[in-house]
């Protein structure tokens, strides 16, 4: 029996059996947020990785599939609002799940305030196509408050209106760049680059140094895992939303960061130069008034982005809280809207913090972008080592263990720490060199709320074992 303070995850109050598998999947595709890739986060990856952007695309998709087919080894046999960190507990124990946990909310939280400057960077390119780039400074600080409560408000509402309208936005703006892409190479005539295909210029140090962002493209991926028990029959959607999200946005991100380095082969700016690529190619490709459809379809992407980060990672701290290993308010449900408002509000204010004590210090909306991004991709690249790792763990303890599930599982941990090896060597120049520490600090913040309680309450432990074998037997 669970003390007050463990109150439990297995029967959490959430709003169950609401979320067809169309919905959940919104809720991984809104988490990467597809049009940010060609967005803004190609540019970034092409200044590192140059004329291997396309393969560095590939290899994440690739490592993402592994990752995956970890993941879904959980989510096929149980069901949590807790995502990675209930799995990663069922196969290494509470101590390790909570380290998990704290990780995720760490990505989830940064990148959402990241997207959120990303949408103020799109606003701004808005308004100076519409002749009002002089209060770009207002603009920028305005767009970041209406962001992040705009996410709020929709948080703490609903959870299947935020699917809904993750849905919607995140499909039409992909239309629109796949539209987009399809008219520059009618356009161009060609489709073949041999400076691409030959790796030109392609070191082994920037392309593992470019994985690190890459990989940020696909951040969030497993966020519908959040949804266990919002979701319809979710031991087989959300499996399903999850593969099948990892392998079309790869599909997207080789095809448009290959059309892009292309595109901007002879440019007078540059690809790693552009704010607004998009654009760019829209004049490329002879519609440039299609521009201003796909910056404003990349301000609805961002938008969505940060909602969808407020979701997941609301969701994750509600676990942990139901766990007693943060404040118990953040483990309430909200009476009529079945949401965890209290994880909510505490989740909404973090995203908004961030950016605009950033943006207050003067640091540019792409630094901010940059910055943030890493971080993130730092904290979700060791969440995803460690689920590559409990798999056959939990395997075993079920007495289900194979020779393929510890294949896929190696296979899954050693991609994953290419780029994490990448962030650290060769050091990347400042502030990138100290971001890695940046994000090990945040753990140890979470890692000594874990150890304190151990210590002063011992039974802990058992009772989070506890609620999760509940867990797995209420799926």
């Amino acid at each position: 029996m669970a003390t007050e303070a463990i109150r439990g995850v297995a029967q959490s109050g959430l709003r169950r059996n609401c979320l067809s598998v169309w919905e959940v999947t919104a809720q991984s595709v809104a988490n990467i947020s597809p049009t940010a890739t060609p967005a803004l986060v190609v540019p970034v990856v092409f200044a590192i990785t140059g004329n291997g952007t396309w393969l560095a695309y590939v290899f994440s998709t690739l490592a993402l599939i592994l990752v995956t087919l970890c993941i879904n080894q959980f989510a096929r046999r149980s069901a949590s609002p807790g995502s990675l960190y209930t799995f990663v507990a069922q196969g290494l124990g509470p101590t390790w799940g909570v380290i998990t946990g704290w990780s995720l909310v760490i990505a989830y939280l940064v990148i959402g305030g990241s997207v959120l400057a990303a949408l103020a960077n799109y606003i701004t390119v808005l308004a100076q196509a519409a002749g009002i780039g002089q209060f770009d400074q207002g603009l920028t600080f305005a767009a970041i408050v209406a962001g992040g409560i705009g996410a709020w408000f929709i948080a703490y509402r609903d959870i299947k209106l935020s699917a809904q309208l993750m849905l919607a936005l995140e499909f039409a703006s992909i239309a629109l760049i796949l539209i987009l892409v399809a008219a520059y190479f009618l356009k161009a005539g060609h489709v073949i680059d041999p400076a691409q295909l030959a790796l030109k210029g392609v070191s082994a140090a920037s392309f593992r140094q470019g994985l690190v962002l890459a990989i940020f493209s696909y951040v969030g991926f497993e966020s519908a895992t959040a949804l266990g028990h919002e979701a319809k029959d979710p031991l087989r959607t959300i499996p399903r939303a999850v593969i099948g999200t990892v392998i079309a946005v790869g599909v997207l991100f080789v095809l448009t960061s290959y059309t892009l380095v292309l595109a901007f082969h002879g440019q007078a700016t540059t690809l790693d130069q552009a704010n607004a690529p998009l654009s760019v190619l829209s004049q490329l490709a002879g519609i440039p008034a299609f521009g201003i459809v796909i910056a404003a379809g990349a301000a609805t992407s961002f938008f969505a982005c940060a909602l969808a980060c407020i979701n997941s990672g609301s969701r994750v701290l509600f676990a942990m809280a139901r766990h007693g290993l943060f404040h118990a308010s953040a483990g309430e449900v909200h009476a009529s809207h079945a949401t965890p408002h209290i994880a909510v509000n505490l989740s909404s204010l973090a995203v908004l913090i961030v950016p605009l004590v950033l943006f207050a210090r003067h640091i540019a909306l792409l630094d901010i972008f940059g910055y943030l991004g890493t971080i993130g991709t730092l904290a979700v690249l060791f969440a995803y080592l460690l689920v590559a790792v409990a798999a056959p763990l939990y395997l075993r303890k079920r007495r289900e263990l194979t020779a393929s599930a510890v294949v896929i599982a190696v296979a899954a941990a050693v991609a994953v720490l290419v780029p994490i090896f990448g962030s650290l060597f060769p050091v990347p120049p400042a502030p990138y060199n100290i971001l890695p520490y940046v994000f090990l600090g945040l753990l140890a913040v979470g890692g000594g709320r874990f150890a304190y309680l151990s210590v002063a309450k011992p039974t802990v432990i058992k009772e989070i074992e506890a609620d999760l074998l509940a867990q797995g037997e209420s799926a």
